[in-house]
């Protein structure tokens, strides 16, 4: 699970693909597609919203835990992020190991199968600290005030 727990659900999809199937290879990472971020859209945050948060994380990752690709803070009222704006430009990105500037697409490890891909769309009843520039910071700050969230999965094998 992603540690989260949430009162309300929020309903994620994307024109690229289906919960639960393969990603288009444009969506895949540097190397391996084009790098550019799905077209997605959620719907049931609720009004009492103070910030949205997006995370990109791989489940099927040999590690202990999943393997956080991406993250953005968009403002509560975002309904969406059309394909490729998951960047610095657009949005205010939270770096990660493999991302400093925005999205960071699949590139699972050669021959180990379809890895799933979890875009999480968290509602929080709080701003965000504008100091929070870490996934482990993002972690500690996000418990307790998560009010909704949802989840779209897609998939990537090489």
């Amino acid at each position: 699970s992603s540690g989260f727990a949430a009162p309300q659900a929020i309903t994620v999809s994307s024109l690229d693909f289906t919960d639960g199937a393969p990603m288009p290879a444009r969506c895949a990472g540097a190397g391996v597609g084009d790098n550019e971020s799905p077209e997605l859209r959620w719907t049931g945050v609720p009004a009492e919203t103070r910030q949205l948060v997006l995370v990109l994380d791989d489940v099927d990752v040999p590690l202990r835990t999943p393997l956080i690709h991406s993250i953005a803070v968009l403002e509560p009222g975002c309904t969406g992020l059309a394909a490729g704006a998951f960047t610095a430009k657009h949005v205010r990105v939270i770096p990660t190991m493999l991302s400093k500037t925005g999205y960071a697409g699949p590139r699972p490890i050669p021959g180990h199968g379809p890895h799933r891909y979890r875009f999480h769309v968290l509602a929080l009843d709080c701003p965000l600290p504008t100091g929070i520039n870490s996934p482990k910071q993002l972690m500690a700050a996000a418990p307790g005030h998560v009010i909704a969230m949802g989840t779209l999965t897609g998939s990537y094998e090489r």
